[in-house]
Parts: structure tokens; sequence; C-alpha cells
């Protein structure tokens, strides 16, 4: 009896001993879990601010309230400045929604505030999102500091935007369809072609595709014997071989030059009233068309436009190259020159920032970029890279930049005036009359994996050597904007559209990439090839895609569903720019002189081009008639009188960077073609090489025009309408008399002038005028 008690105790207690033990165990265990669950709890906080309050609040509130701009005294940036409110108190009762002023001035639509006249109201969703975030205590990570370009939102891109990414090299895509392919472009191109459901147009005929790579290449038509040559050659090599010579051959420098120089703002005056010349500029044009010819490494071809004169045992043609940042517009009498130094600043910051980056750093000069991740502060750090060189207006010799004994050459450049420039002070407002803090030379913010900061110069050196590094940033392979910007231009140049259609815009408001994959390879192909770009070149020019007609059997039912041509089912069919066809008829005349390089000329206009101008007597005057027959790329560019010819066909106007001219289809066109003294030269040109060439008998005569104008012959139907223009207008011309005198005023032969306006006709058909 006694040993059951015993054992009996013994049980309890042991039973009470573990009950306790497993008790202290658990709590125990619960106290060693509460950090941790107390970490989890935190993280599920923190995924839920950051993917439910920081979009709204980035993209709602942080425009106005924030470090730098504290609309109402209000930061909403930080947890901080949630807290602390603004001038009108606290906005925030952590738990208590409705009693927060944060919450009811979005309900009552006072916030976010009106644009351009409309109520921005917030949606429901976010509206909802807000109240439970405040009413389950407002929760913010600790030392989360909002940053209004962290992340792209729907109005405005962040630092994640496509364009600011590394280039990676994408996987060269599988395709159904492979006897299509000739190069991994053709890849890319027929990948998202057969994803949706499209095939890509025949091939285009070796007539028409002789015709558009000589255009392409270098800007002039293929003669008669050229082509008869390339029809005969049966060879699998015939194409490669054309396109090697064409690439080889010094005219595709004076084709590709011109597009860098719509780029550069080219032109050989300062324009404003005085419109002066800027003596010597031609040479940075000749330095672009050599460059181009030798297939200079594109980044070299950065670094010595922008900083030729700081580099080590610097030449006569580095110093030239620096001419790409004085070609810009120069008034010598500014209304406040104070005032215009900060102008002509912000002309270097947009035609660097536009034309190598492919972003509009300019429009960050006054406050910070409304579209894209650029900081006020990064205009002003690009912009300090250019302050060391400086020189107010007031001398007109200089025409606003160094003389040639700062550059050490008889040259139109541009070097520093000290190693140590004086500071460069954020404008308020982009005011020059209200300072805000100095700001040092550095890279632009919104390039997150490409940091640098700009060194001081060594003691040797005479200049800041803040461009040269600045253009040693931009030229870095690991600069995610300039190889896919450059690759771009050369896409754009051979197919009629880039692959972001909006060249010098790669920001938010630009055209995103119909082909992102193609882009990114094609960019990694060019740092990969030692930024050598003829060999891009050939290889668009060889790929199946570039080879296709520009009509397709399907192209009314492919066309419902894309009307521009983004995914590439067809060749886009192009006009003529005003160069190549200035070129052409002055080619298919026998006229063209093919003298390169030096002073350009100035053609012949009419009187009343003159009449807008202050001083009509000198304001131009002709080259002799030799000269004129050069290519236009060596017009004399005067920003005051823009040949008329070309302005009608869509020259651009040289105040700004031109990353793709206006293509217009407009009555003075036609106008022109009939009207203007040039045409009418060169068809009278025409028409005499043509009865040279065919002696007397009409029939010889219009085949001849026909193979001459248009390379081919005509049809029957073709033949008889120029036989019946001919008789017309060989009696028209025979038959006009002076009404005074009642006599015959044609001095010249009326078969010879009737040939001439059959020639006039050919110059002015469609045939003639489109590549294609």
């Amino acid at each position: 009896m006694r040993e059951r008690v015993m054992q009996k105790k013994q049980s309890a207690f042991i039973h009470r001993f573990l009950r306790d033990s497993l008790q202290t165990v658990a709590s125990l265990l619960i106290l060693a879990c509460l950090p941790k669950l107390a970490v989890a709890v935190d993280d599920e906080q923190s995924v839920s601010f950051e993917s439910k309050i920081a979009p709204v609040l980035i993209q709602r509130c942080v425009e106005c309230h924030n470090h730098r701009e504290a609309s109402g005294g209000l930061d909403l940036t930080t947890s901080d400045g949630l807290h602390q409110g603004g001038d009108s108190g606290k906005i925030l009762e952590a738990g208590e929604p409705d009693r927060s002023d944060l919450l009811q001035r979005v309900l009552d639509h006072e916030m976010p505030p009106e644009k351009r006249g409309q109520k921005q109201p917030l949606p429901d969703e976010e509206i909802k999102r807000l109240r439970t975030w405040i009413a389950e205590g407002a929760y913010w990570p600790k030392d989360r500091t909002l940053d209004l370009f962290e992340r792209t939102t729907s109005i405005h891109a962040g630092r994640d935007w496509w364009s600011l990414l590394p280039v990676s090299r994408p996987e060269i895509p599988a395709v159904k369809n492979t006897e299509w392919i000739i190069n991994p472009i053709d890849r890319f191109i027929l990948s998202r072609l057969e994803e949706n459901g499209y095939e890509p147009a025949p091939r285009a005929d070796k007539r028409v595709i002789i015709r558009r790579v000589y255009f392409d290449v270098i800007g002039l038509p293929p003669s008669s014997k050229q082509i008869e040559s390339f029809l005969a050659d049966n060879s699998p090599a015939a194409y490669e071989k054309m396109v090697d010579q064409l690439l080889a051959s010094l005219h595709f420098g004076e084709r590709w030059a011109r597009y860098w120089l719509d780029l550069a703002r080219y032109a050989d005056t300062c324009g404003y009233e005085r419109d002066q010349v800027k003596p010597n500029v031609w040479k940075y044009r000749d330095w672009v068309i050599e460059s181009i010819n030798n297939d200079k490494s594109y980044d070299r071809f950065v670094i010595e436009q922008l900083a030729g004169d700081e580099l080590p045992n610097r030449s006569e043609n580095n110093v030239i190259a620096t001419g790409f940042l004085r070609l810009g517009t120069w008034n010598d009498e500014p209304n406040d020159q104070h005032e215009y130094q900060y102008e002509r600043l912000e002309d270097m910051v947009h035609v660097t920032s536009s034309t190598f980056l492919g972003m509009t750093v300019k429009c960050a000069r006054c406050h910070e970029h409304k579209f894209d991740p650029i900081e006020q502060e990064d205009y002003y750090r690009m912009a300090s890279t250019f302050w060391a060189g400086f020189i107010a207006p007031g001398s007109g010799k200089l025409l606003g930049g160094p003389d040639k004994t700062q550059l050490g050459y008889d040259v139109f450049g541009w070097t520093d005036r000290s190693r140590d420039p004086p500071p460069l002070h954020l404008l308020i407002k982009g005011d020059p009359k209200r300072l805000g803090k100095v700001i040092a030379p550095a890279q632009l913010s919104m390039v997150t994996n490409l940091k640098q900061t700009i060194s001081p110069p060594p003691e040797e050196s005479t200049t800041s050597q803040r461009r040269l590094q600045l253009a040693q940033w931009i030229a870095s392979p690991k600069n995610p904007l300039t190889a896919r910007v450059y690759v771009n231009r050369i896409w754009q140049h051979h197919f009629g559209y880039g692959l972001v259609r909006s060249p010098n815009n790669f920001g938010f408001t630009g055209d995103q990439p119909t082909h992102p994959k193609l882009l990114d390879w094609l960019a990694d192909e060019l740092i990969r090839g030692g930024w050598k770009t003829k060999r891009l070149h050939k290889m668009m020019l060889m790929s199946q895609t570039y080879r296709q007609a520009s009509v397709h059997p399907r192209g009314l039912e492919y066309s419902e569903r894309d009307f521009n041509n983004r995914l590439l089912w067809r060749a886009n069919r192009r006009r003529l720019d005003a160069e190549a066809l200035r070129d052409s008829m002055l080619a298919v005349s026998g006229r063209l002189n093919m003298k390169a390089g030096g002073p350009g000329f100035r053609p012949s206009v009419v009187p009343a081009a003159l009449e807008g101008l202050s001083r009509k007597g000198s304001a131009w005057k002709a080259s002799a008639p030799e000269e004129q027959n050069r290519r236009s790329i060596y017009i004399f560019s005067q920003r005051s009188l823009l040949v008329p010819l070309m302005t009608a066909f869509d020259f651009p106007e040289t105040t700004l960077p031109c990353g793709k001219r206006d293509i217009t289809t407009v009555a003075p066109q036609a106008l022109a073609l009939l009207n203007n003294d040039f045409v009418h030269q060169q068809s009278r040109a025409l028409a005499k090489r043509v009865a040279k060439q065919a002696g007397t008998p009409v029939a010889n005569r219009i085949k001849t025009a026909w193979q001459l104008s248009l390379s081919r012959q005509p049809s029957e139907t073709e033949f008889k309408s120029s036989l019946q223009h001919i008789d017309s207008q060989k009696t028209l011309f025979t038959n006009v008399k002076d009404t005074n005198t009642n006599t015959n005023t044609n001095t010249k032969s009326p078969d010879l002038l009737a040939l001439a306006s059959l020639c006039h006709v050919l110059l002015n058909s469609n045939e003639f005028i489109y590549i294609d």
C-alpha cells in the first residue's frame, strides 16, 4: 500500500516536472522565435509598402513634395517628413485614416493638384490602399527614402527604364522558316513575324535592289552600265561584291557624313542678322567624311569631337573634330550677354546629350525632368564640363570660341580657357539671376551601372580635362545608351525607320523599340567589333530583311494589322532626300562634278529668295557654274539663306540637332520640280547628252532618254506617249511667236527643246524621285 502511494507521488511529480519543463522549453522556443517572427512581419509590411504604397506616393506626390522642392513645406520622401507634416500642420494620424489630413485632401480632390486646368483624382483602388495603410499604422521601412526617379510609373520613366538598363546580348531566336535566313538579323525579324502570323515579302528583283543599295550607301544612282553588269552576273557572290565595293568607295563618306551633319547642326555661318561666316568650319565637314570612309571606331569618333584638344599628342585633325561643340548659332550682340552664355551652354548640353545619348537633358535646366529620370543637377553636372571654355559675347573675331593661338592650329575648334574654370551654379528655375549651389562636373545619375566622378586635371595639363572624362564616360562599353543610339541611327538610314522611331529620344515620351532584342544584339555587336561600323552596315545590307520587296502579296491584309510596318514584313518605300535628288539630276545629266572637300560652293538662287535679308546686295554671290555642279554635301550652308530647292524637299533647319528629317508631300515640291531653274538646266543638259549619244532619230532619243534617266527601256505604251509628247512640244516651240513683231523667238532647235521637255517629265516622274 505504502509503495503504491509512493509510486503515485513520484508519477505526479514526474508529470508536473515534465509539464513545467515542456512549458518552459516552449516558452524559450517562442521567445527565441519572436525576433524572427517580427522580422517576418516587418518583411511582409515592407513588401506591402513597396508594392502598394511607394508607387502611389512616387507617382502622385513626390514630384512636388520632396526634399528639394517641399511644396507647402511637406516632404513625403521619408518617414520623418510624413510624420512631421507641412506648413499647415500634421497630415497623418497613424491608425486613424478619417482623422488624417493626407487622406482627406485626396478624398476632397484637393490633391493631387490640377494639371493644365484639369483635376487628377486618384483612382478608387489607390485611395483604398492609402486608407488601409493608414489604418494599419502607416508602416514605413527604416531608412527608406523615396526617389521620384527610382522606378518607372505610368507618367514618367525611372532609372529602371529600358534604355538605361545595361546592354545584354540576347540569344539568337529560333525560327521555322530557316531557308529564309541569311544572318542573325533575319532571325530576330522573322521570329517576330512568325509570332504574329506574318510572312516576309518576296525578295526585290535585282534592278530594284541595285538602285536601293547605291542610294543607301553612296547617295548616287547606278549607271546603266553598272546595272547591266550586275544583272548579267549570276554568281552567288555578285551582291556581296557590289556591297563591298560601295562600302569601300570614297562616296560612302559623302553620303553618310550628311546624316551626322544633321545631328551636329552643321552650317557655315553663325545665324542672326549678320550671319557671319565661320572660318574654316568646312574642315569639320571634311573630317567627318574622312572618319567615316576610314571606318574610325565610333568610340574614338565620339571622344575626338568632345575632347580632341585634350587628347595626348593631339593633332590638327583632333582639334578640327572639336568644331562639333562650336557649330551652333552665335549672336555677337545679344540683348543680355550674361543670359546668352547660358543659352549657348544649353546648346552644348543639348547637342551632346541628344546626339550621343538620345536623351533630352536640356529639359532639366529649370527643374527635374518631367518624364525622364534626369535631375536638375544632372543638367548642370554635364554643363560644368563645358563651362571651362566659355568666352563672353562681344568679340566678333572670336565668334564665341578660342582663336588659332589658343587652339594651336588655324581651325574652327574648341578648347578650355584654363585648367581651373570658375564654378558653375545651379540656376534656380533656370534663371541666370538666381544662383543656387555650385555643381561639380560628374556623370549623369540616370545611368546607375557606370559611375564616374570627374577628377582634377594632371599638373602638366593646360585644360580642365573635364570634357575628355565626359567623352570617355559616354564612349564606355558599359554606357547603356551610346551603342544603342548609334546602331539605331544606322538601322534607320538603311530601313527608313529606326528600331526606335524617335532616334533622338530614348526616354519616356519617345517610341519603345519594335525589336528590343535585336537592338541590344546589334549594340553588343558594335562594341564587340571594336566599335567599327562598316561591318554593321554590311550585315544589314546583306540581310534578307533588307532585300525584301516594298510590295507584299498580302499587303492590304497585313496593313490592317500593322499599317506602319513596324514588324518589317516588307521593305519601306522611300523618296530620295534633297541631296540625293539634286545629285541624281546632276548624275543623269552628265554634269556632276565629283570634286571632293574644301570650301563649300554657293548655287544660284532666284532674287526673290534674297528679299527677306537685310543686306541683299552682299548676302549671296553664286559660285562658278562648274563649282555649282558639285555634290550637295558641299553646298555652302548659310543659316539665313538655305537653298529653296533643298528646303522644299525637307532639308532641316540648322539650329538644333536633327535625328530624323520630316518627310512631307506638299504642293511646293511639285512646283519646284516643274519651275525651278536648276531642274530645267539639268533637263536641257540631259537632252544634249541624249542627242549626242543617240543621234537624230527620235526613236533612239526616246529610248536613250529613258535609259539614262530611269535605267530601263520604255514600254510600248510609254514609248508612244513619249513620241506624242515630243511631237506636240516640237509644234509648240516651232510656233512660239513674239506678239509684238510676229517673229519666231526660238534661238534653239525646237527638236532639242522638245527633247528637253521629255527629259523634264522623266526627272519629275515618281520612278526617278522614289528609290523603289
